[in-house]
Parts: C-alpha cells; structure tokens; sequence
C-alpha cells in the first residue's frame, strides 16, 4: 500500500507559486477498475515562477495527459513524456495564463511494485533504502554540466546561472516567453528525465520536495529526518512538516512544498547491529549508508 503527508508553506516570499498533488489510490480515484496494476498511486510537486497559473494547470492536467495517452500503462515512460509536451503547449495556448509563467514539474507514479520519477526543473526525488538516501532525479540547473552543453549547442547562453539572464533552471514548463514555435527545440526543455525503480523491501519511503527544501539540506540528512521520525510516530504528513520546519529554521530563501510517501503501514524497522559493532560510536543508519557507500566501490 501507498499512504502520504505533505506540507507547503509560503515562505519567506511575498507569493505562494508552489503546487503538489497527492493521489494514494489510483483507482479510487479514477473511479474505474482501469487495466493497470494496483496497488496505483501519484504524486507531484510543481514550483511555479511568473505566477502559480503553470503550476497550478500541471497540477489539474498531468495526471488525465498521462491517464489519456495512447501508451498507457504499457509504456509508462513514454505516455509520461508525451504528457508532459502535452503540458506545454496547452501552456502556450492558454489564453488566461501568462505567457511568462512557467514552472518546474516532478511527478511519480505506481503501478504495482514499480515506481517512475519524472523531473523537469530543480525539484528532487529521494528514496529512503534502509536509511540510505538514493536521489532518483537530477537538479536542471543552468550550470550543470549536462544541461550546459545542450543549452550552449541549442545557442542559449548562460549568466551567473541563470539560463539566457533569466532563469534559474534547466528545464519547465511554460515559459513561452522564452521558447520559438511548437515542436522546435529550443535550449528551456520541457522534456523529463525518467527513473524506473522496482521497489524492494529495503525500500522504505520517498521524499519529493522542491528546492526550498533541497537549497538548505541535503538528500541524505532529509532521509534521517524522516527515517527517525518515522520510527517515533509512523506519520508521514508530520515528518513532511519537521522537513518544513527544519528548512525555515535554516533560513531558506523560497516556497516550501514536502511530500513524504511510505510504501507500507508499519514504521521502519530498527537496523540491527552486529554484538561485536554495538559499542562502537557509529548509528545504525550511519552503518548502512557506509555499507551501501562499500558495495558502490
């Protein structure tokens, strides 16, 4: 089973862009026994900029693009991006949203044991494996090296990071300020990077958050936070609100959105140490991470 918790907050800013939605029954919510494997859920968190009115249209729409496309279920990662171009120039052609409005779009859906990340823009996807954090998605910043190149070879330059003086991120929808004619490549993407996990035991929860959260705390200390809280009262909306909190204690600049989602009713299990490690100084999550961190090599 699928259960969630969120929280948003607007923040030291004057306006509230961030949207998210939060969907733990897929066929519940559908309210047909659609052909795909249950159980089925879907989560998102949108970080707006020029307005929340691109957030908010992806928010209401990615799901039924994603529902409505030809490749669903049996080719998920496809009807996903194909819904998220869909997004985009239903942007361009909405005549009450600002052509300037844009926004990053991060999305997961599961079908069964398997889950598929979604992200355009600088919001993040973190898995929690056994304490361990396993980021799933990659921040679209300007700078990264991989973003830069396209951007440069699409002709697009970049000042102090932002992308052509104007935007902090790699990849969103919207913009269309930004952007030339419909199906033309230009160096602001809409297109998704994809990640298919098949989730194991060891897996135990997922955060997804946008970068409110991740300028101010990184992946592995988000996990820990909630792996521990998990443990104390097994509520994933409150561990969402300690990761709200713990960022406005660390002085974040930005909205702040928070999903947490756990994919079983029992909290997470203590991790056992052997007799001969427990007088040792090190925490059990620690202990797992260096594991994990070992069998990489």
């Amino acid at each position: 089973m699928y259960r969630s918790g969120s929280c948003s907050e607007i923040g030291p800013k004057t306006f509230m862009e961030d949207e998210y939605i939060c969907v733990d029954n897929l066929h519940e919510h559908l309210g047909t026994a659609n052909g795909f494997p249950s159980p089925g859920a879907f989560y998102g968190v949108f970080d707006g900029h020029g307005g929340v009115g691109a957030a908010s249209f992806a928010r209401k729409n990615i799901l039924n693009f994603i529902m409505e496309d030809l490749h669903f279920p049996d080719g998920v990662d496809r009807a996903i991006k194909n819904a998220f171009v869909k997004a985009d120039n239903a942007l361009a052609d909405a005549n009450n949203i600002d052509r300037s409005s844009g926004t990053t779009a991060l999305t997961a859906i599961m079908l069964g044991r398997t889950m598929v990340i979604a992200n355009a823009g600088d919001s993040r996807a973190v898995l929690g494996r056994r304490g361990r954090a396993i980021e799933l998605s990659k921040d679209h910043k300007p700078n990264c090296t991989s973003e830069k190149l396209r951007i440069e070879k699409l002709g697009g330059v970049i000042y102090d990071g932002y992308l052509n003086g104007q935007l902090s991120v790699a990849r969103a929808l919207g913009d269309w300020h930004m952007k030339g004619a419909k199906g033309t490549k230009c160096p602001l993407s809409s297109e998704p990077e994809i990640q298919e996990v098949n989730l194991t035991e060891e897996d135990e929860f997922l955060i997804i958050g946008c970068d409110g959260l991740w300028d101010v705390m990184s992946s592995q200390y988000a996990v820990t936070v909630v792996r521990k809280a998990l443990m104390m009262h097994n509520d994933p909306g409150k561990c969402s609100r300690e990761l709200v909190c713990e960022a406005l204690n660390r002085n974040t600049c930005d909205n702040l959105t928070v999903v947490v989602v756990c994919f079983s009713p029992d909290p997470p299990p203590r991790i056992e140490i052997p007799k001969s490690q427990k007088r040792r100084s090190i925490s059990a999550e620690g202990l797992d991470l260096l594991k994990g961190v070992l069998n990489d090599v």
